[in-house]
């Protein structure tokens, strides 16, 4: 079984202001607004939903097909990806275009203003997943990217009889009634917040309730309140969060938790396995500043785990060392 991973790929600008923004912004002067910033650092980090979802599931040792499109500037990402385990094959560089960009100045009080460049990820659209030659006994997870891209990827899925994730993510504003029904029509697991679940159900004129029971497995990440995994036969399961022993970024943590559930998933795991599976690579995620900055090894994030959620992870003796949950029949 492969996994194919289409969305965004992206650096992530991070700049720190060492003061208040609200110290320079002047309510009665709003509608001539100019104000400039000096920042006391500046990194960029590897980012973008496709590109933080491929590299979790890396550490958890898969090597999935990312399928997205870059920038000319995509080489050094391009070699690092390859470098952790991620098959790159799937990603076209666009000539004369930026890899997308989102910009951050985080000011003492945690506020934000950012801004977004989507570069090369508007050429999404033009991919398709046939040529990789993806089929029943694969998975393709449809992550955020361009509207027309996700309504395309999720037809062939549907074509070619392909499994997929169905995650619109931060796009779910952007998606309208067709794109939303298209992604919904195949997907044999739906995934959002309960925020972006309202706004789905809202558009194509459903209620919560019937929307969650419109696919097979539906998952609603809820922050610190954990998650649930909604069943077509109507059991539900909660999933808690792993500790975290500090905050430092929550940026990029559902896109972790969407790895480690995938990981689960794709290994008939029990849904309560493979979602605590998602909840400790979102605590890894948390723990450091940027999305792909964490690591770790299968021993470590075993011990964890068994740590954790007070049941054991087993590591198979192959060389890729996959995890496989013991007892097979509980939902610990």
């Amino acid at each position: 079984m492969r996994i194919a991973v289409t969305g965004s790929l992206a650096y992530d600008y991070i700049m720190d202001f060492p003061g208040y923004f609200r110290d320079y912004i002047l309510p009665e002067k709003l509608h001539m607004l100019s104000v400039s910033f000096l920042v006391d650092s500046l990194r960029r980090l590897r980012g973008g939903v496709a590109g933080n979802i491929a590299y979790n599931l890396a550490l958890l040792g898969e090597r999935p097909l990312l399928v997205s499109a870059a920038g000319h500037d995509f080489g050094e990402y391009r070699a690092w990806l390859e470098s952790q385990g991620v098959d790159t094959s799937g990603v076209k560089e666009i000539s004369g275009e930026f890899t997308a960009s989102c910009f951050f100045n985080t000011d003492k009080d945690n506020n934000q203003i950012v801004a977004f460049y989507p570069g090369a990820n508007g050429h999404d659209r033009t991919l398709s997943l046939v040529a990789h030659g993806l089929g029943p006994d694969d998975i393709v997870v449809i992550s955020p990217t361009d509207p027309d891209a996700i309504e395309r990827y999720a037809r062939e899925c549907q074509a070619h009889g392909i499994p997929y994730v169905f995650d619109p993510g931060k796009q779910t504003p952007r998606l309208d009634a067709r794109h939303i029904e298209a992604g919904l029509a195949g997907a044999a697991v739906l995934m959002g917040n309960d925020y972006e679940y309202t706004m789905m159900a809202r558009e194509i004129g459903k209620s919560e309730e019937a929307l969650l029971a419109s696919v097979p497995l539906a998952v609603v990440t809820r922050g610190k309140e954990g998650s649930r995994i909604y069943s077509r036969d109507g059991a539900v399961v909660e999933v808690p969060i792993a500790p975290v022993a500090e905050v430092r970024d929550p940026t990029g943590a559902g896109d972790a938790y969407l790895a480690g559930l995938v990981f689960g998933l794709t290994r008939k795991l029990p849904l309560g396995v493979a979602g605590r599976i998602g909840a400790l690579c979102s605590a890894y995620t948390i723990e450091q500043k940027g999305c792909q900055e964490h690591s770790f090894s299968l021993e470590e994030f075993a011990r964890r785990y068994a740590t954790a959620f007070g049941a054991e992870l087993l590591l198979e003796s192959d060389a890729r060392a996959t995890l496989s949950a013991v007892p097979a029949s509980s939902n610990i």
